[in-house]
Formats: C-alpha cells, structure tokens, sequence
C-alpha cells in the first residue's frame, strides 16, 4: 500500500508539473497578442482546465484517454515498481526539457516511460519482449505524434484564410479589437481541450497502479469480474478525476514562461487574428482526437497550428531552425523517457 500511495502522490505531482511545462499551449498566442498579461492568461487558462473535468465526466460521460494510457501496456508487465520508474522518468525528462525551454510533450514522456519501465521488467522475468506493449493502443498514438501538428497546421491555415476573406473590407482598428475578444473564446476552448486531454492520462496511470494492486497485492473479486476494470475504478475512485483535474489547473497557473517565449514568438509572429485561428484550430484538434480515445501532445497541437497560421503570411515568415529544433525534441522524447525508465527500474530493482 506504501508504494501505491507514492505512485499516487508523484502521479500528481507530474500532473502539475506537465500544467506548468504545457501553460505556455494555452497562453502563448493570448500573451504574444497581449490580449491579456502572463498573469491573467494564467488565471484563465486553469479555470477551464478545470472546468473539463465536468464535461468529461457530465457531458461526454467517459474518459477515453485515460483507458487509453492504462492499457498501452499488457497487464502481465505492469507492476507497481514498473509504473515508478515510468513516473520518475517522465518527471526528470519534463523538468530537463522546460528547464531548457523546450515545449516537448508530457504526454509522450510518460508514455515513454511507462513502456521503458515495462521492456526492463520484461528482459528482468525472461518475458516475451513481442508482447508487453499493446500496439493496438500505442500505434495510434506514435501516429499522432506527426498527424496531429499536421491536422492543426491544415485547420489553422484554411481558418486564417477563410477569416481573412471574410474580413477583407473591415476596418483594421475595428477588426482588431474583435478579434482580441474572441481570442479569450479560442484560448478557453483550447484550454479545455488541453485540460481534458492531459489530466485523463494521469489518471490512466493511477488507474493502472490501482487495479494492479488490487487484482495482484490486496485481492478484490470487483476488479477481477469486471469488464472494464478502469471504469470500475473511476466509478469507486471518484475523487482521482477530480484531483487531477485540479491538479493540472494549478500547475497551469504557476506558469512556464521559457516555453510561453519559444510559443509566442519564436516560432512565428502572432497578430490576434492568427490567434484565434491557432487555438480554434488546436482546439478541433484535441476535440477530435478525445473523441477517438487517442492522447496527443498539445503541445505538437498548437505548434502545427501555429505554423499554418504562419505560412498564410509567406512561408519564410515561420523560422524553420525554431521549428526543426522542436521536431527532434518530439521524436526523441518516448526512446528518451524510455531509457531514463529502464535504467530507473533496473537500479530499483537490487534493492
């Protein structure tokens, strides 16, 4: 029960961490637009990274994502040892990648570390190295790594277009100050979609510890007969959603104002305008995406979006140097954070 409680308590402590690391998706085009200051955008941000937890859980009825996180490994390779060492990984490659302001993705740092951990148990048990990770579950998700910028690239690009026809005759000033206002609508849509995507694979992986503790460690029968055994347990463990949730809204508010930089910025300059596009579009992308039980990066997200917005301008106006930068630090996030937690688990496991 000791460990199970450690693993709940870092759990949540990565989800504030990833709050504060993933701020900047959220708040990024509202700050460079200075639509409102770090501080405000902060505040709004993690109110509606709250407030998805009631439409996940009232609205749309279920958390796809976070079954999704629980079942990228095959339940023979999950120990709670193996679900530590995932979780230390996760922590010390988010830390390191925002300490150097770079916006890589929390969600594949703990995906990564989750399956490293498990690859280590495996070669430590004799296992059969083929099946200890669902590919069914993680295929999609690599998938996304490259789809899901793309997606909100295209979006964002005919978004911005289809806006700038419409808005041809209007006034500049005029049309400025609109666009401002709904840019607090675009950012609390984002900042929805941000906070229903990533507080779910926290859960994913409490929810992994939990069942593995009790169908291994302190026997329930419920959790053994059921046919779901994660919506078994968020129906038993209610308050897990609830926290996280909260969890990650307040690490949203502690900000992350390295990355905020290399978001607003670095990669294109942002008129209000763009801003609207580039949130509505990472929006619809990470709306879609919960729809199909398939966790992605905000932060690949919004940066695709971005870029779109950028290229309707010229497609010199992205800096591509920023850009490829980003594209290695989301490539080799998952084999890092996978060798971080292989080692973690090998040195955990001689004591």
């Amino acid at each position: 029960m000791t460990l199970l409680i450690i693993i709940i308590v870092l759990a949540l402590i990565f989800d504030y961490i990833n709050g504060f690391h993933d701020a900047a998706n959220s708040i990024a085009t509202i700050v460079a637009t200075k639509v409102l200051t770090p501080f405000q955008a902060v505040l709004w941000a993690a109110f509606f990274n709250f407030v998805a937890y009631f439409i996940s859980k009232y609205w749309i009825g279920e958390f796809k994502i976070g079954n999704t996180i629980a079942k990228t490994v095959s339940v023979d390779f999950i120990t709670l040892e193996v679900i530590f060492a995932g979780l230390i990984a996760a922590i010390t490659w988010n830390l390191a990648t925002w300490k150097l302001g770079i916006p890589s993705s929390s969600s594949h740092t703990l995906i990564g570390g989750f399956m490293g951990a498990a690859l280590a148990h495996a070669i430590k048990i004799g296992g059969d190295l083929d099946t200890v990770i669902n590919y069914a579950k993680v295929i999609p998700i690599i998938l996304f790594i490259f789809c899901a910028p793309l997606i909100g690239m295209f979006v964002a690009y005919f978004l911005t277009v289809i806006i700038l026809h419409i808005c041809r005759k209007a006034v500049p000033s005029k049309a400025d100050k609109w666009f401002k206002r709904l840019q607090l609508v675009s950012s609390a849509l984002f900042s929805l979609g941000h906070g229903a995507n990533d507080a779910q694979k926290v859960m994913g992986i409490i929810g992994a510890a939990v069942i593995y503790y009790h169908t291994n460690i302190d026997v329930d029968p419920n959790y053994l007969n059921a046919e779901d055994p994660f919506k078994y347990f968020v129906s038993h463990w209610g308050w897990v959603p609830l926290v996280s949730f909260l969890m990650i809204g307040l690490g949203t508010m502690s900000g992350g104002w390295k990355i905020v930089k290399t978001m607003g910025s670095k990669i294109t300059k942002v008129t209000s305008l763009e801003g609207v596009a580039a949130e509505t579009a990472g929006a619809i992308t990470l709306y879609t995406s919960e729809h199909l039980g398939i966790p992605v990066s905000t932060t690949h997200t919004i940066t695709g979006s971005i870029i779109g917005v950028g290229i309707t301008k010229r497609v010199s106006a992205v800096r591509w140097g920023v850009t490829i930068s980003l594209l290695w630090a989301w490539v080799l996030t998952i084999p890092v954070s996978a060798v971080i937690a292989a080692l973690v688990y090998s040195l955990i496991s001689l004591f």
